[in-house]
């Protein structure tokens, strides 16, 4: 399995190809004793029971559960809904969109294999969500509702609308056979529903949040629906909680990733990291990372209550689009950003650019390549000319794109966000902000039991209308 490893290139983040620029080598070295006493806190953690994801590669049981699940409903499903937000869809997104065809939606049956339509409804904007519904044939439609409180506003809001349009279209059949819940294992009212009527579930563990879940079944349902080997998946993420438990720095991928991404921050005000996919189908899990590494690392409070704010804030670019759009700043703006670039080095397809127009210049030289290799060129050369500005980057390589590969990359990422967070002495697993936003909207939306502080009126003076 050597040769299926993702690597990290981390040349261009030090000081010595950077012009002077960048992390020196110096640093690096002395941050491995500080790296050493991080991975000791984060190992605390894992020993008391806090971080539940890294024991998800090890949940067969679950595997089998969801596949006799997926096999059982296969004839009956043409498609499957995802209710759910933030970490209860982002992962499944990175899933589908990674590891199934693209344009999967608009496949006809038989080039999907017969597998359903996956939809994931991630925002309750409504001119969005009702035409969705419209078209659906809900009797062969599974909507797979995931909130592991089973109180999240959003999520609960689209599951009471389904629910209403699930029962006039089935009229007087029982629609809950359509009906799936991922949630808590043994409490919230999504669990309560489940025990009350009769609707199969699966758990959330109890240690496991939101945005560290996509290797649970709250990613694991939809993604074997759709055909993705989700046992491959762990297996890959196996392999990544394996290599990322070593206390060398030099041998931890997600420890030197997350103690350059700290150093850039805290000694160099870097504090803007940007997760750039020379991949299409890599672009929705630079979504998934934003949603992981801001929430875990903004935070207003270290670990011993000081008011600190810390946290870097993650960007998303896509390559090579954004080359028309971002990098400019990236070049010749503050000093003020790291790039994280994703490749993958195989691809399971290409196309070859025909050798047309050979007397003209400024087109035969694209003759005889390929998009692909005009696509690595292309991030090559950014990395190049950001290196030329004295501007840090590291790459994450993908030797193929599959679900071991993915599976590696989404739990070395997730390690590398814990770690980060001992490194910052901070909590990577609460979200206090999050939550004062929660209590806010249950509160304006009436909610007994909720109130919200009075709003100022609004000053006319400062309207523009």
């Amino acid at each position: 399995m050597m040769s299926a490893r993702i690597v990290l290139d981390y040349n261009r983040m030090l000081a010595p190809n950077l012009g002077g620029n960048g992390i020196h080598p110096e640093l690096l070295d002395t941050s491995a004793d500080r790296f050493r006493a991080a991975a000791a806190v984060v190992d605390q953690w894992r020993r008391d029971g806090r971080l539940g994801f890294y024991d998800l590669p090890e949940q067969g049981e679950s595997v089998d559960q969801i596949n006799r699940f997926v096999a059982s409903k296969r004839a009956e499903v043409d498609d499957v809904v995802v209710l759910g937000i933030g970490g209860s869809a982002l992962g499944t997104i990175s899933l589908h969109n990674a590891l199934c065809t693209p344009g999967w939606n608009e496949l006809r049956p038989e080039e999907r294999g017969y597998l359903p339509r996956l939809y994931v409804l991630d925002n309750i904007d409504p001119t969005t969500i009702a035409p969705l519904l419209d078209r659906l044939d809900l009797r062969r439609t599974l909507v797979n509702v995931i909130s592991k409180s089973g109180s999240t506003a959003e999520t609960m809001a689209q599951y009471l609308i389904v629910r209403q349009r699930l029962a006039e279209a089935f009229q007087d059949d029982d629609f809950r056979g359509n009906l799936v819940f991922t949630t808590d294992p043994a409490s919230g009212l999504l669990r309560q529903i489940a025990e009350a009527e009769g609707i199969t579930t699966f758990p959330v563990p109890p240690n496991v949040g939101g945005r560290f879940s996509v290797l649970s079944p709250v990613g694991l349902l939809p993604a074997a629906f759709v055909g993705i080997d989700i046992a491959a998946l762990l297996d890959g993420a196996r392999a990544a909680v394996e290599r990322c438990r070593s206390y060398d720095l030099y041998q931890n991928p997600a420890g030197i990733f997350a103690t350059l991404q700290f150093l850039a921050d805290t000694e160099l005000q870097a504090r803007l990291h940007v997760m750039m996919p020379y991949s299409d189908r890599l672009y929705s899990t630079a979504d998934w990372f934003r949603q992981l590494w801001a929430e875990s690392l903004g935070k207003r409070y270290d670990l011993a209550g000081n008011e600190v704010y810390r946290g870097p804030t993650p960007i998303k670019a896509l390559g090579a689009t954004d080359q028309h759009s971002q990098t400019q700043l990236y070049m010749e703006g503050p000093f003020d950003k790291t790039i994280t670039f994703l490749t993958v080095r195989n691809r399971e397809r290409d196309l070859h650019i025909p050798p047309l127009y050979q007397n003209d210049d400024a087109l035969a030289y694209l003759g005889g390549h390929t998009l692909g290799a005009l696509l690595d060129a292309e991030q090559e050369a950014t990395a190049r000319a950001l290196a030329a500005q004295g501007r840090m980057s590291m790459k994450i390589e993908l030797p193929e794109l599959n679900p071991f590969t993915l599976g590696q990359l989404l739990m070395t990422l997730q390690i590398a966000t814990v770690y980060a967070g001992a490194l910052y002495q901070i909590d990577p697993l609460d979200q206090p902000g999050v939550e004062l936003g929660k209590r806010l909207t249950f509160a304006l939306m009436k909610r007994p039991g909720y109130e919200a502080p009075p709003a100022p009126e609004p000053d006319p003076r400062w309207i523009v209308r």
